[in-house]
């Protein structure tokens, strides 16, 4: 199967098989068609001498200074090197590969004024694994992310620097060796290549698919967690939520209630005298499900912006016309961001909440840090910590950058979103968001080790299993991280996801 790009129907899904499973890439005949009546107009600007920003002017606050057209071509490689000034490590390969795919399919919808060969290059590149080293730090979020999409450039014009094979080399060497021609640019090419917010756009794709599968899996921990401290499942009553119909509330508390049917554990205390759970239980739909809420915000502008034309200044061939306007501002993508992050810090920070009551003898009915040889041995004591130091990190990081804002280029771009340093918050958040989720995975199935021989419910209980398949229950102290980072993966990979809806059917 080959991902046919059109600037149109490009999904989410359709970025992570690019970026993570090496799914090929194509491109649109009726596309290519589109984009080349773009560059004919604009050829016909150049040839005309009509003053356009960036195809014949200078750039940002020199859009003053007129460029001649002998010199526009100059004029475009000038732009991407002065502009490959991104600092910090080298953005992961998905993001990269994503990056390259998103800006793609942005200059296929043909309002860019870009050569056909431009966009080959770039799937040439995702198709042979010639992936740009590029720096995470320099974007402002604002005329795009200029910096660190200069250095994605680079390589197209056989410099900087790439990974090819597992190896760092020279973007010419990497060019060679993958047999792809390196390009030269023309007039308005290295502006449209650079002008845009594929960068943070790329982050929060990747982020979108990868918190649809934490969430879930954090409603497969919260059961584990329920059960083994004797909780209810009482308040995730279907009648609850319909009088107060927020989405992501109802399909949570439903997908609570049937990872905990037909427990054994629960049945065995239904009549003990405890009126309601703590919160960190009994208000799981509501905490969680405002985060699926928020997921569903960012997932629908996300969906928006993988599509869209965002360089500048924007062409309409059929309607003559030029405009120059600010599709490259990052607002839209800065503060989705922001929001996605604090929703991944709150289910994060609910869950360690958990993993205290479970650890905590005086809230579990457990033994104390769930090990059998208390004093002797610590147990999850630290794990805990471990979880407290990660959600508290999150806290911090949850801070919006979006809100921020530094005048840049003689003050002409006075106001810049900042949606790259929300997308490098979010992914961070993230990483700590997965460690926490995967401690308590690892807590619950110890604590359910102390119910047996009763059962969990059906969901519950697979993930129990899982977890035994592949982990055994701590009798007595080891190296946790081992542990800890076997969880991680199990949760990253969608394993634990996966084994349970295999069981009782796709949660919602």
């Amino acid at each position: 199967m080959t991902v046919i790009i059109d600037g149109e129907t490009l999904s989410i899904n359709h970025i992570v098989s690019v970026a993570r499973d090496f799914k090929k890439v194509g491109f649109s005949e009726n596309s290519k068609k589109k984009v080349i009546k773009c560059r004919e107009f604009v050829e016909s600007l150049v040839a005309g001498e009509k003053v356009v920003y960036g195809v014949t002017t200078g750039f940002g606050a020199f859009d003053n200074v007129f460029i001649s057209k002998e010199k526009s071509d100059k004029l475009q490689e000038n732009l991407i090197l002065s502009h490959s000034a991104a600092v910090g490590p080298p953005l992961p390969e998905d993001v990269v590969r994503a990056t390259m795919l998103l800006r793609a399919n942005s200059l296929s919808k043909g309002h860019s004024g870009v050569r056909v060969v431009i966009i080959e290059t770039l799937i040439h590149m995702l198709n042979k694994g010639v992936h740009p080293v590029i720096p995470e730090k320099g974007s402002l979020g604002a005329s795009g992310d200029l910096a660190n999409l200069a250095h994605m450039v680079l390589v197209m014009l056989g410099k900087g620097e790439a990974f090819y094979q597992g190896e760092r080399m020279s973007g010419t060497q990497a060019m060679e060796r993958a047999g792809i021609i390196t390009i030269k640019l023309s007039s308005k090419e290295g502006l449209a290549l650079i002008n845009g917010t594929q960068v943070m756009t790329a982050i929060a794709a990747l982020l979108v698919h990868d918190f649809q599968i934490l969430i879930k899996t954090s409603e497969i921990t919260a059961s584990m967690s329920l059960e083994a401290l004797k909780g209810t499942a009482r308040a995730y009553d279907g009648k609850v939520g319909r009088i107060r119909p927020h989405n992501g509330q109802i399909t949570c508390a439903c997908n609570l209630r049937r990872l905990t049917a037909h427990s054994e554990i629960m049945e065995s205390h239904k009549y003990d005298e405890k009126v309601q759970d703590a919160y960190s239980l009994r208000c799981i739909p509501q905490i969680v499900g405002a985060g699926r809420d928020a997921l569903s915000f960012v997932k629908e502008k996300v969906e928006i912006e993988i599509n869209s034309v965002t360089d500048n200044p924007l062409l309409f061939p059929d309607e003559d016309e030029v405009i120059s306007s600010g599709n490259f501002h990052g607002q839209v993508m800065a503060i989705s961001l922001d929001f996605l992050g604090i929703a991944i810090s709150e289910v994060a920070s609910v869950c360690e909440r958990r993993i205290e009551r479970l650890v905590n003898p005086q809230l579990s009915g457990l033994p104390a840090f769930l090990t059998e040889k208390e004093g002797l041995d610590s147990g999850f004591m630290v794990a805990q910590y471990t979880a407290a130091a990660l959600v508290s990190e999150n806290k911090v990081l949850s801070h919006p950058a979006s809100v921020d804002s530094i005048p840049t280029s003689a003050n002409k771009e006075d106001h810049v979103s900042m949606g790259m340093a929300a997308a490098l918050k979010a992914r961070r958040i993230f990483e700590n968001a997965l460690y926490v989720v995967a401690i308590e995975l690892l807590c619950a199935a110890q604590g359910l080790d102390f119910r047996k021989p009763l059962k969990a419910g059906v969901g519950a209980e697979a993930a129990y299993e899982l977890v035994r398949s592949r982990i055994e229950h701590l009798k007595e102290d080891r190296i946790l991280h081992y542990d800890i980072n076997e969880a991680r993966d199990m949760v990253f990979s969608g394993e634990v996801l996966e084994a349970i809806e295999k069981v009782m059917g796709e949660l919602e």
